[in-house]
């Protein structure tokens, strides 16, 4: 089974977030209900979710660039003005306070994610979702290193905004990327929203995985144009240390982050968090860079699983590696699936909400602090009592 086509997304959203037939629609925001714990599960609904806090010392900026590179013809809809990307910045502030508080999504992008998730989501309620994040301020002097994450098939940057605020707590500037065509909305400047025209090819097109993760390769080579080359497109781009740069990303997000790494060198060290690999590595694999394949503790990502392609990619990674695990966990854990979930009382794996956000940011944390700053993390070397749900796998 590979998770990312219109059909298997909407599967494992049901799977993972929807409430059963009947229950989401009594528990509805918009439901009529009388007193106990339905009224206080519909009040619950109604107010809007916050995201976990960073731990991070360092306050958090956000700000959003809308990119089109112009230089490609988009594979999805070839008639398009160039090729479409949103990106938001996260980045550690000067200070806390000033600004205004940095939105979640556009009512069109939750609307249509949450057409996907059943009627016990409300769409209006998941866009008013508060971050921890202020726009229009300035970030903190000095140079940061710099992390590109992409999201999974059909969802959205800001569904990974609770990793890319830790990470900007604890000193890093980091690009969530949305590909055009590749989510069930995308909203742009002016008001107009790209929906999944990607999911169409995909399922009923016959188009292979691959043309996503080399396509989202293709993205991230141009927004590292335009943050670190000769004309950045953002005013504190000399904050950003061209020098130390890493990728992350969920699901065909992660995948991409192994083919952004073997066709730029500019990127030093990549994170797959649950994603099937679409491509097989060069025969140089990534010529000595290190990754990270943090996934499900099950028939799924567990060595010999059904994703042939953890296997595979494993013996190729020709540098540091590391395979982990997460039991309870299911595959938008590394995500804000369980903050939404847990909001809207939606059924939720055996994992806990707290523990999901907790494991993530620790092991992509560490990676990054690791390998893009030289600061030895020990987590990364084996189990540890305090994280028991993660499993090292080939040691």
């Amino acid at each position: 089974m590979i998770r990312f086509t219109r059909a298997a997304a909407a599967a494992v959203l049901v799977c993972s977030l929807a409430l059963p037939a009947g229950v989401a629609t009594a528990a509805g925001p918009d439901s009529p209900t009388t007193s106990g714990p339905a009224a206080a599960h519909a009040a619950q609904v109604a107010r809007a979710a916050t995201l976990p806090a960073p731990t991070g010392p360092y306050a958090v900026g956000s700000t959003v660039l809308p990119l089109v590179d112009r230089s490609r013809t988009d594979p999805w809809v070839p008639t398009a003005d160039g090729r479409a990307l949103m990106v938001t910045l996260h980045y550690p502030a000067a200070r806390s306070g000033g600004g205004r508080p940095a939105p979640y999504a556009t009512r069109d992008e939750a609307r249509l994610l949450a057409a996907q998730l059943g009627p016990g989501v409300s769409g209006d309620v998941l866009a008013r979702t508060r971050t921890h994040s202020r726009a229009g301020v300035r970030p903190v002097s000095g140079r940061h290193p710099l992390v590109l994450l992409s999201p999974g098939f059909g969802v959205s940057r800001w569904t990974l905004t609770h990793l890319a605020e830790d990470l900007a707590s604890r000193g890093y500037v980091v690009a969530s990327v949305d590909h055009a065509y590749e989510s069930f909305g995308i909203s742009l400047p002016g008001g107009r929203t790209l929906t999944c025209v990607a999911c169409t090819a995909l399922d009923e097109g016959g188009v292979h995985g691959s043309v996503v993760t080399s396509t989202r390769a293709a993205d991230m080579r141009y927004v590292l144009d335009r943050l670190t080359g000769p004309k950045p497109v953002w005013r504190y781009a000399d904050v950003i240390d061209a020098r130390r740069v890493g990728m992350a990303g969920h699901s065909i997000g992660g995948a991409s982050a192994a083919t952004a790494m073997a066709a730029d060198p500019r990127i030093d060290a990549g994170v797959n968090m649950d994603g099937a690999f679409w491509e097989d590595l060069p025969a140089d694999g990534l010529r000595g860079r290190p990754f990270l394949m943090l996934g499900t503790h099950d028939s799924m990502h567990l060595p010999g699983g059904q994703d042939a392609s953890w296997d595979r990619t494993w013996t190729a990674l020709d540098g540091w590696k590391r395979w982990v695990t997460v039991a309870g966990s299911e595959h938008f854990t590394f995500s804000d699936g369980p903050v939404i979930a847990r909001h809207f009382g939606l059924p939720q794996p055996e994992l806990p909400t707290d523990r999901a956000v907790a494991v993530t940011r620790t092991y992509v944390a560490a990676f990054f602090d690791q390998h893009l700053r030289g600061t030895p993390r020990p987590v990364l070397d084996g189990p540890t009592p305090a994280n028991p749900e993660v499993h090292f796998q080939h040691r």
